[in-house]
């Protein structure tokens, strides 16, 4: 079997790409496209990742990340829950403007996938424009918010632990 070298964000796209749900006997792919707004956290892997091509996910350029996460959230509805746009945004304040979604889509028991970026992985950049800064804790971020109002909650903080946490996303997704 011969070796396939990826990044963490090419995993993560690949990985979205290849999902597939079984229903009354029709397969339909889960993941058809992603929504996004590119910036700290993001722009240099996912951003990269989706541009490299490779894959058949649409991009959809958000402008507003509640907007986007909203949209997410009446397409996975108008689809009958068989299919997602996860929506993809950077650290800071944007991020922030997803949890409203979130708290929407656990409530209605609709899924819905957000990948908001987060710290950096040393400090030495810190603090990026638009981060919020907790200076009484530097390991607390905006993405914190979202534990609340998520089913699934997960910081992926080391390349090895992105396929558990994409498998135990999609068993949340799909339940």
């Amino acid at each position: 079997m011969k070796r396939v070298r990826l990044t963490m964000s090419q995993a993560l796209v690949k990985f979205l790409d290849n999902q597939y749900i079984e229903c009354d006997g029709v397969e339909t792919k889960f993941v058809s496209g992603m929504f996004g707004i590119f910036g700290h956290g993001c722009v240099v892997g996912v951003g990269q990742a989706l541009e490299q091509g490779g894959h058949n996910l649409k991009f959809y350029q958000g402008k507003n990340e509640q907007n986007m996460a909203l949209a997410a959230v009446a397409y996975a509805k108008q689809m009958d829950r068989k299919a997602i746009i996860p929506c993809v945004s950077s650290i800071g304040p944007g991020a922030t403007n997803m949890v409203t979604a979130c708290g929407c889509a656990t409530a209605n028991r609709i899924p819905l996938l957000v990948l908001p970026g987060d710290t950096f992985a040393c400090r030495q950049p810190d603090p990026v424009l638009q981060q919020a800064e907790f200076f009484d804790n530097y390991g607390r971020t905006v993405t914190d918010a979202f534990k609340g109002v998520c089913h699934y909650f997960d910081r992926i903080l080391r390349p090895e632990q992105l396929m558990t946490a994409c498998i135990n996303a999609m068993r949340v997704l799909t339940d």
